[in-house]
């Protein structure tokens, strides 16, 4: 049998701390949250390993390490709103619901969906609302959003994510893909929003977002 405890344990001792993440909050969310009920069952047992771990074709859990860093980076405070662009099985959606006041979780695949929605409410994370639409679209009904967390790599951020910032809102995401890839961080200041280049990483991308394909004459 496997001690998914002390697997979670290492997890955070090797994994994360390593990584220059240092909030106590986020450590302990990632202490608190088990990451193999999030996991198709089949791979249960690798699920505390350093890697992203597929829950859909094409679809990915992403690193502990990385997803550690981006949540650190978001600054989460106790009464947030957050929207979780990707929410895949919800095992972000658990982490972030320990760090906010809510978060809504919107996903595309209904299927992975109806997952989350599952193993949420049967682990008793009743702050977070799965929602299906259109990653790119982000979550209208619910804005604005103090945090907006993208769960995957993207090439570019739609304006639409940005119009559900609260003012003073701040966006997470890694983007460009492979090696090119950079984690930002988007600051909303009224009608302006700023972005800081923060670490190199590469994390698993999410489907769509990629800009339009210019014509040369």
């Amino acid at each position: 049998m496997i001690d998914y405890k002390a697997a979670r344990t290492k997890m955070v001792d090797n994994q994360i701390r390593t990584t220059d993440v240092t909030a106590h909050e986020v450590l302990d969310a990632f202490l608190t949250v088990a990451r193999e009920e999030f996991v198709p069952a089949a791979v249960k047992p690798l699920a505390y390993i350093d890697d992203d771990i597929q829950i859909a074709p094409g679809r990915y859990l992403m690193e502990p390490s990385p997803l550690a860093k981006l949540i650190q980076l978001a600054e989460i405070a106790g009464t947030d709103v957050v929207l979780e662009v990707g929410c895949g099985t919800g095992y972000a959606s658990a982490i972030l619901s320990r760090l906010g006041s809510s978060v809504v979780a919107l996903e595309s695949d209904a299927e992975l969906a109806a997952r989350a929605t599952e193993t949420l409410a049967r682990l008793g994370y009743d702050n977070v609302a799965v929602v299906t639409g259109d990653l790119e679209a982000g979550y209208a009904p619910e804005a604005p959003y103090e945090v907006i967390f993208v769960h995957g790599a993207v090439e570019f951020v739609p304006e639409a994510l940005f119009a559900q910032l609260r003012d003073g809102g701040r966006l997470v995401v890694v983007e460009g893909y492979g090696n090119a890839s950079q984690a930002r961080l988007y600051i909303k200041e009224g009608v302006h929003v700023s972005e800081r280049n923060v670490f190199n990483t590469a994390v698993k991308p999410l489907p769509g977002f990629r800009k339009a394909k210019e014509f040369v004459f």
